[in-house]
């Protein structure tokens, strides 16, 4: 039997590893502030596209950069303690109420985006939807149904049926955009909310961990999404919203002058490491606390539509800060499938071939 290290030794590694997480979410941070904003919803639009632009050696630089900062941060996640910051466990207590609490993001969201007259997203006229106003009531009502938190697997199913509506209406850009929508709608049908009083629900470890995997995957997807279609590749929208608002220029604001472009790459960079850091899922707490810095910051330069439009991001936010605070759900948060779950998977799906059955008669 070995014993431990010694008390400095443990300290030792205890500050090496404190560094290495402060380090990496001091960059995290300094990249971040830029991203906050989504831009099809206040800026001029423009054709996107352009490729070229993410061709430069900046733009491939940067992505470049932000793919080793992922691994980096899931290499040094694996080394530290689940949860990473013990002072946040009071918050692990929420665990069971989380789908309940996602659903209230979801339903008020979509409620809100009616009576604004928008569908699935601020930059999505209900006058442009198959239906209009019938959308509009549609959406309303799944919203409300969520809030309820009564049968929400249903709900959930409903969620999914507006992605086809949104598909015909603005395209499958659109779509991948707003996939963070769909992924909450994942989540509530794998673990919908109970019964029992405020909708505490305790899945299987198995279960909770692919619904937040469903959930996590697509939120993702919306970030990368908007990294690419708004910035990577759409320069001329960036610009636009950086013409109009120029406040989101942090590096201007502490004195630094630096072209629009490298101002786009590094927007585009933030929101792509975001969208890596969720899938991950390592350090939840650590990179939830960051991220939430600049999805609020623009708060009050863009008011409710930008509360409206990022409640389902505030509502991946919660569950992966819940769920990381809780040491009997953290490891869901930062499980990934291996080769040997995606086989087991498909191997379970797999149809099995009938045995015919051999009758026998007796004479």
């Amino acid at each position: 039997m070995t014993s431990p290290p010694p008390a400095p030794a443990r300290l030792g590694t205890t500050a090496r590893r404190l560094g290495a997480t402060l380090a990496l979410a001091g960059g995290l941070t300094l990249v971040a502030a830029p991203a906050s904003a989504h831009e099809r919803w206040f800026a001029e639009l423009a054709d996107g596209g352009d490729w070229g632009f993410f061709g430069t050696p900046l733009a491939l630089g940067a992505t470049l950069a932000v793919v080793v900062l992922a691994v980096a941060w899931r290499l040094v996640a694996a080394r530290l303690p689940r949860p990473e910051l013990p002072f946040l466990a009071p918050l692990g207590r929420l665990a069971p109420f989380v789908p309940r609490l996602l659903a209230v993001h979801l339903g008020v969201a979509l409620l809100a985006l009616a009576v604004t007259g928008s569908f699935l997203s601020p930059a999505v006229p209900l006058e442009e939807v198959p239906g209009g106003a019938l959308a509009g009531v549609v959406e309303a009502v799944i919203g409300i149904w969520l809030v309820t938190g009564v049968r929400l697997r249903a709900a959930a199913v409903g969620v999914a049926l507006l992605g086809p509506v949104a598909l015909l209406a603005a395209g499958p850009v659109a779509v991948l955009e707003n996939a963070a929508i769909l992924g909450i709608a994942a989540f509530l049908a794998v673990v919908p909310p109970s019964d029992a009083t405020f909708g505490r629900v305790d899945p299987s470890p198995e279960r909770l961990r692919v619904a937040v995997l469903l959930l996590k995957s697509l939120v993702a997807v919306t970030l990368v999404t908007l990294a690419f279609s708004e910035k990577f590749t759409n320069p001329e929208m960036a610009r636009n919203t950086l013409q109009a608002y120029p406040e989101l220029d942090v590096f201007a604001l502490v004195g630094l002058q630096v072209p629009v472009d490298t101002f786009v790459v590094v927007a585009g960079g933030a929101e792509l490491l975001f969208g890596l850091l969720v899938l991950s899922g390592a350090m939840p707490q650590v990179a939830t606390l960051v991220a939430m810095v600049p999805f609020n910051a623009t708060l009050l330069l863009f008011g409710t539509t930008e509360v409206i439009g990022h409640l389902p991001v505030y509502g991946l936010f919660l569950t992966l800060l819940v769920y990381g605070s809780n040491p009997r759900t953290a490891a869901a948060v930062a499980w990934l499938p291996s080769r040997g779950d995606v086989t087991d998977l498909v191997a379970r799906l797999r149809p099995r071939p009938r045995t015919a059955a051999v009758a026998t008669a007796t004479v």
